[in-house]
């Protein structure tokens, strides 16, 4: 079959995406350093690290360790605030025929209205609000681990978003299906999962813990299996489209999340192995389909029930 007979492009709320391909928020900052080694053209999307109303200084280093399968990072969304990002991020990310995610992230509900607000007037197409952050008014625990916070701070964004919203959900739940109906309920267009795994990891030969926070979020490989089974319950749970991420490193990778019930995936922490791995993974997605003569994407997107 020849190139054009295959249709790889999706749509997610109104949003047409060249290719179902886009990076998971954190592994890719806004594409500047990636630039030199990837063709950001080529990408369905570039997903941006998470960035604040006001600048966040991050956790105290150490903040990353690699892991068996993957890696832990405590960050803590270190970010320049949205000011520097409206003025230097966005005008680079413009020159690129690519669509444009931004990833919100706040420690009030005050402070993600704000930041919706003001991106509402940027030229970007779809917001992604980070759920995993810890929510100070409630004693530190995440918006995304009480089904009533995740709906509420959902429908706060929408109310005041020009954009379409995506809500990143956490895997640190007892149920994911029921944060994903919960956001549903509250007004979201669409969910990505998963964020990170809460993980640890101890330096023997220091006697302490290998990040400065005692616990990060494990990323990579090792979570893939968890990341699959819980993109497949949550498309059996809600009708929104789905962007699946946890672990993706091949084409291979990215078909099972599409056959579990993803209209997009995300690439993370593979970008930091192979700068390359969301090109092989667009080509061998694009490979697959040519070879079992697939002609639309959206014929296996959750072919497996």
């Amino acid at each position: 079959m020849p190139a054009e007979s295959v249709n790889m492009s999706v749509n997610i709320a109104g949003v047409t995406f060249k290719n179902p391909v886009t990076v998971a928020s954190g592994t890719f900052g806004s594409g500047m350093e990636y630039s030199e080694y990837v063709d950001l053209n080529r990408l369905g999307a570039v997903t941006t690290k998470g960035v604040a109303n006001v600048p966040w200084p991050g956790n105290p280093t150490p903040r990353i360790a690699e892991t068996y399968g993957g890696m832990i990072n405590a960050i803590g969304l270190q970010n320049p605030g949205l000011d520097t990002f409206l003025t230097r991020d966005i005008p680079f990310l413009k020159k690129y025929d690519t669509k444009i995610i931004v990833n919100v992230c706040g420690k009030s509900k005050e402070d993600y209205i704000d930041a919706v607000e003001k991106l509402s007037e940027a030229p970007v197409d779809m917001l992604e609000i980070n759920i995993s952050c810890p929510n100070v008014k409630e004693g530190g625990i995440a918006f995304g681990q009480r089904a009533e916070s995740a709906m509420e701070i959902t429908s706060a964004v929408k109310k005041v978003s020009k954009k379409p919203i995506i809500m990143k959900l956490s895997p640190n739940v007892t149920d994911i299906t029921e944060m994903a109906k919960a956001v549903e309920a509250g007004g979201a267009d669409a969910v990505s999962l998963i964020n990170t795994l809460t993980g640890m990891k101890i330096d023997i030969n220091r006697r302490t813990f290998a990040v400065a926070n005692k616990t990060g979020g494990l990323s990579g490989p090792a979570i893939k299996p968890v990341a699959v089974r819980m993109v497949y319950q949550v498309a059996n749970a809600v009708n929104i489209p789905i962007i699946g991420m946890g672990g993706i490193a091949s084409a291979e990778d990215a078909l099972e999340f599409i056959m579990a019930g993803a209209t997009m995936v995300a690439v993370g922490t593979a970008n930091f192995n192979d700068p390359m791995t969301t090109i092989k993974v667009i080509e061998g997605i694009q490979s697959f389909m040519k070879k079992n003569g697939i002609k639309d994407i959206a014929e296996i997107t959750g072919c497996v029930k």
